[in-house]
C-alpha cells in the first residue's frame, strides 16, 4: 500500500508498481489516484482501507500530524492492519513523533520503519533516493525489495527515530550551506567577480559543498526556481531539526539562522520555489542579480 501521491510519493509508487509489486494507493487529491490507476494500481477509499490489502504499507506524507492523523486516526491505517504487518513512513517528521507511532503500533504488533528519503524529485522519479533507515533489521530486511525499487543507497542507521533523526542533520545542512552559498556568490557579484569564475573555482575548492554544486548551474545561474526542492519543505525540516534540539535541551544558532532566511523566503511568496531561490533575497539587498552570461 502507499499513501500520499504528491511530487515525491507519485514517483515513488510509480516505481514500486514498475517492479510488478500488487499495490494499492491513496491520496487526498484524487486526481493522484487516478493516475496510479490507470498505470494498475488498485484504489483504497480510506488508509484503512489501504491497509486491509496489504502487508507492508508505506506513506510520504507533508508533517508530523498528518502522517499521526493518517496512521492513528479514524479510518486510519493502524485500523485496518493485521498482525504481523510493516508500516513504513517516508516522511520527514520529528524522531518523537515517530517513536509515539511505533508505540502505539506494538500494541497490535505492527511494526514500524522510519526512511526518510534524500534526493529531491529527480530522485524519486529516477528511483535512486538515498534511503536513511530505522527500526529493527529483522522488519527492515522484509521490506528492503520495496525499498530498493526507490533507492540506491539503502542504510540502516539505528532503531525507530534514527532515520528522522539523520534526515533532520543532513538538511541542516544542506539549509545552512545553501543561505551561506547564495550569501557568498551575492557578495562576490556585488564586488564585480564573474558568478561563473567563482562558480568553477569553488567547486574545486574548499569551499565547495552539494549546495553549490547542485544548485547554482541547474537553477541560479538560469534564473530558474522551479523546484527541485521547495522552500515549504525545506523550512519545515529546518523546523525538526531545531524541534529536536529543543527536545534535547541543546541550542541551534546557524539552523535557527538558515530557517530566518526560509521564513523570510516564505512570507515574500516563494515557498513554491526551489530552495535556490533564496538567493533572490541577498540579491535584492545587495542590488545585483548572480547570473551566467551564458544566459544573457
Amino acid at each position: 500500500g502507499f499513501i500520499g501521491l504528491g511530487v515525491m510519493g507519485k514517483s515513488m509508487a510509480i516505481n514500486i508498481l514498475k517492479a510488478g509489486y500488487e499495490l494499492t494507493v491513496f491520496d487526498v487529491v484524487q486526481g493522484n489516484v487516478d493516475e496510479l490507476v490507470k498505470k494498475g494500481a488498485k484504489s483504497g477509499a480510506t488508509p484503512s482501507e489501504v491497509a486491509t490489502q496489504s502487508d507492508i504499507v508505506l506513506t510520504s506524507l507533508p508533517n508530523a500530524a498528518i502522517v499521526e492523523q493518517v496512521f492513528l486516526g479514524e479510518n486510519g491505517i493502524l485500523e485496518g492492519m493485521e498482525e504481523g504487518a510493516i508500516y513504513v513512513d517516508l516522511s520527514s517528521i520529528t524522531p518523537k513523533s515517530i517513536r509515539y507511532i511505533n508505540e502505539m503500533a506494538k500494541k497490535k504488533s505492527v511494526s514500524v520503519v522510519d526512511a526518510p528519503v534524500s534526493g529531491g524529485a529527480e530522485g524519486a522519479e529516477k528511483g535512486t533516493l538515498t534511503i536513511m533507515a530505522g527500526g529493527e533489521k529483522s522488519s527492515l530486511e522484509k521490506v528492503l525489495p520495496v525499498l530498493n525499487c526507490i533507492g540506491k543507497e539503502i542504510k540502516h542507521v539505528g532503531s525507530v527515530g534514527a532515520g528522522d533523526t539523520v534526515k533532520a542533520v543532513n538538511n541542516l545542512l544542506l539549509g545552512a550551506n545553501m543561505v551561506a552559498v547564495a550569501e557568498a556568490l551575492v557578495l562576490g557579484k556585488k564586488a564585480g567577480l564573474d558568478p561563473d569564475v567563482m562558480f568553477e573555482i569553488i567547486s574545486k575548492s574548499s569551499g565547495s559543498s552539494y549546495a553549490l554544486t547542485a544548485k547554482y548551474e541547474k537553477y541560479i545561474s538560469k534564473g530558474n526556481f522551479n523546484p527541485g526542492f521547495m522552500v515549504n519543505l525545506m523550512h519545515k525540516d529546518l523546523q525538526l531539526a531545531i524541534d529536536t534540539a529543543k527536545d534535547l535541551n541543546y541550542p541551534l544558532l546557524y539552523g535557527n539562522v538558515a530557517q530566518q532566511m526560509f521564513e523570510i523566503a516564505k512570507t515574500e511568496n516563494m515557498g513554491n520555489e526551489d530552495i535556490s531561490s533564496v538567493v533572490k533575497i541577498f540579491e535584492r539587498w545587495a542590488d545585483v542579480e548572480v547570473r551566467s552570461e551564458k544566459n544573457k
